[in-house]
């Protein structure tokens, strides 16, 4: 069973072996577990149980708990689940026999949204699951980054109307297929509660590996499988931005091959400094129902920047109003467009660099393999 700890003022089960609980009350599940083990269940209470959670995630140790029955000694077992800053995210814990076979615990790791950076954090364990290699690890990822690995995933509205307008109590979970370069299939399960105090301004999450043998690549259906081929064979490249924070969230399309939008130190790096302004400035446009055009400069992988042209749409339905769909368009046709195995990255009018090179050469080598229709 897995108890995710995302807030300080809640604790739900997000797993129970293979599948998923969306935040169901703890104690409730327990105590439905415990009455199928009766001997268990007259020597072990919930408190005490909740006594052991709770030094596990305070004191960020394994807890091991020996539960003397009339069947026989039992045992619990308690596996903290760490994020980026060393917190407890979740607990992980089993009870049974201590003549029992104890399954292999799965990878599961924490992160954090911070919304002021717009990063995902991640530690390093992420490496260990599929769609993400060590070779691609960063501690910083934009939340487009992350979009893009996941198959066939449509939950793209609710995932951002939640990390840009965090309010207390709000909570997610879904299950997403992601590819692995080599073509391998995962999936993940990912639990986020929003968070707005002194910690963190976004979200914490939990993040479970659930991949199994049998685990199929999501397919997309035909409708999406046949606009993505027509947008691509158009040379059409549609991107969600966000207008508040002037950064891209989403390629709803192929990402446009001259814009560097991932592996960024900030993902706001993707246009020119004094042009987000003038975008955020549509925003009022946008949510009066108008369309709205722009020209801005857009970073691309030489280091310097390619004049975009910008055709921003209101993006519909209940998401949040600080989301736009737009067009991008080259204006200029003097800067090339580098194949990935001939980027140069030129840092030197930046003094240093604003992203994660390595892993973003790394990424466009294998980003052919991966799809995110």
């Amino acid at each position: 069973m897995t108890i995710e700890m995302l807030t300080p003022d809640a604790m739900s089960v997000a797993s129970a072996g293979e599948s998923p609980r969306g935040f169901s009350d703890w104690q409730r599940v327990v105590q439905r577990v415990l009455a199928k083990m009766p001997a268990v269940y007259d020597s072990f209470t919930t408190a005490r149980l909740a006594a052991a959670i709770e030094a596990a995630r305070n004191q960020a140790e394994d807890v091991d708990v020996p539960i003397p029955t009339r069947s026989g000694l039992h045992e619990l077992k308690i596996r903290p689940v760490f994020g980026p800053a060393g917190d407890v995210h979740a607990i992980r814990l089993w009870l049974g026999p201590v003549t029992a076979r104890v399954p292999e615990l799965r990878h599961a790791v924490g992160a954090i949204w911070d919304l002021n950076t717009q990063t995902v954090q991640l530690p390093s364990g992420i490496a260990r699951f599929p769609g993400i290699s060590a070779e691609e690890y960063a501690p910083r990822m934009s939340i487009a980054g992350l979009f893009h690995r996941m198959s066939a995933f449509d939950r793209h509205a609710e995932v951002l109307d939640l990390l840009y307008e965090p309010k207390r109590g709000d909570k997610l979970q879904f299950d997403a297929t992601v590819l692995h370069a080599s073509g391998g299939v995962g999936r993940w399960r990912v639990t986020i509660r929003a968070r707005d105090d002194d910690r963190t301004r976004g979200a914490w999450w939990l993040i479970e590996d659930v991949s199994s043998d049998d685990t199929r690549a999501a397919l997309a259906t035909l409708e999406r499988t046949g606009l993505r081929e027509a947008h691509r064979r158009a040379g059409t490249h549609l991107a969600v931005v966000q207008l508040d924070y002037t950064s891209i969230s989403h390629w709803l399309t192929d990402p446009a091959p001259w814009v560097r939008w991932d592996y960024l130190f900030c993902p706001v790096d993707v246009f020119h400094p004094d042009d987000r302004a003038r975008l955020a400035d549509l925003g009022d446009r946008l949510r009066a129902g108008e369309t709205a055009g722009v020209t801005v400069r857009a970073l691309n992988y030489t280091g310097g920047y390619t004049p975009t042209s910008l055709l921003l749409y209101p993006y519909p339905g209940y998401s949040s109003r600080q989301l736009a769909i737009a067009q991008l368009l080259r204006v200029a046709d003097d800067v090339p467009v580098l194949e990935p195995q001939r980027l140069t990255f030129d840092t030197r009018e930046r003094h240093g660099p604003i992203g994660y090179d390595e892993q973003l050469r790394y990424w466009l080598a294998g980003r052919m393999n991966r799809s995110s229709a």
